[in-house]
């Protein structure tokens, strides 16, 4: 909050009169801070700013980097607020075609036609494993729910192997929000997607029309007891067995128009065949140094099984656990493995431009 503070003092120094001082602040400490602080507090920061200094007469003030920060995080909007500086940037710039970007987008902020995101998360994960990317999807108009998987989440792991059920919480929570939330009404049940990530991927290649076959797993692990499904499902013989004569399953929901699949688990249970209904926009991410999921077993056969058209994304140096938000520093004292990077990747720089991919994504694919 290092720069919004210093926005703070910028007021009170015009306030006294001393605009250079306050034009010096912006370029100085706020501007600097943007790449490091949180992308919805620097744009009306820097817009507001701008926009007084401009009122009292300032002529060549730097715009550019408002538009820089515009660019990076919401070029395809933002809540009411946030467009309200968007298009306080696009007046004092003279941009006609951005100022009817902001006037098109703020019926549907305000209004109704709003598309919903669902979220799934991995094996033992919290919803809460990804809230910097729903944060960036709320921030660019989207409705997004977070699923916490029963008996596969952080506090209970139960049915850690029972992955069949993880479709059906997907249906369930958007059955829940199209029919029962309070919001309801400013929903367009036509745009919903999913994200996914490691179990929560495989699950999102289930509801856009994937077939599983879990009785692939047996022969897998018999070939790779070390990998973390087989250790997994070790653990639980019950659930092998049932795994075993589960047979080809879906859980399709013919509402989810397009799908992003991050690191996806099982990814050896699909084929070519089992993946042909899968006709929805899809974005296909794999982290170069996954070693929980290792390549060609994984996202890699989920690539060459897909049909059609593919937005595909790999991410060098990244590892399996790089797609979960970034830690504080007291998360990371708990779980250094969901946590640690390796030497070189740098997960808050990654996530800026991973964000800004799903949300670019989701706004074409998910597009009235």
């Amino acid at each position: 909050m290092g720069g919004h503070l210093h926005w703070h003092v910028a007021l009170a120094e015009l306030a006294l009169g001393r605009d250079d001082a306050a034009l010096a602040r912006l370029q100085g400490p706020i501007t600097d801070h943007l790449p490091r602080g949180m992308p919805f507090v620097g744009l009306p920061d820097v817009v507001s700013l701008l926009w007084r200094l401009g009122l009292r007469g300032r002529r060549g003030l730097p715009w550019s980097a408002a538009q820089q920060h515009v660019q990076r995080h919401f070029a395809h909007g933002s809540n009411p607020f946030g467009e309200l500086h968007l298009a306080m940037l696009a007046a004092a710039q003279g941009d006609a075609a951005a100022l009817a970007a902001v006037a098109a987008r703020l019926p549907v902020l305000l209004g109704r036609g709003l598309p919903l995101i669902v979220m799934s998360h991995g094996n033992g994960g919290s919803s809460l494993g990804h809230h910097d990317t729903a944060i960036a999807l709320a921030q660019a108009g989207y409705v997004v729910a977070a699923v916490s998987h029963t008996g596969d989440n952080h506090a209970d792991q139960s049915k850690e192997a029972s992955v069949m059920d993880r479709p059906r919480h997907v249906s369930r929570v958007i059955d829940h929000v199209l029919t029962q939330w309070h919001g309801r009404d400013r929903i367009d049940p036509n745009r919903v997607g999913v994200f996914g990530f490691s179990s929560g991927a495989f699950t999102a290649l289930t509801v856009v029309g994937g077939a599983f076959d879990l009785g692939r797993i047996a022969a897998h692990c018999q070939l790779h007891p070390d990998h973390y499904a087989c250790q997994l499902i070790a653990r639980r013989p019950a659930a092998a067995a049932a795994l075993a004569n589960s047979g080809v399953q879906t859980g399709h929901d013919t509402r989810v128009r397009a799908a992003v699949v991050a690191a996806p688990a099982l990814g050896f249970t699909f084929t070519r065949e089992s993946l042909a209904a899968v006709s929805v926009p899809i974005q296909l991410w794999r982290a170069e140094d996954d070693t929980i999921l290792p390549q060609p077993f994984y996202a890699e056969a989920v690539r060459a099984a897909l049909p059609g058209p593919l937005d595909y994304r790999e991410v060098p140096k990244a590892g399996h656990f790089d797609f979960l938000a970034p830690c504080t520093p007291r998360f990371a004292s708990m779980a250094p493995p969901l946590c640690n990077s390796l030497p070189g990747f740098y997960r808050v720089a990654f996530h800026r431009e991973f964000n800004a991919s799903v949300v670019s994504f989701f706004g074409t694919a998910l597009k009235p």
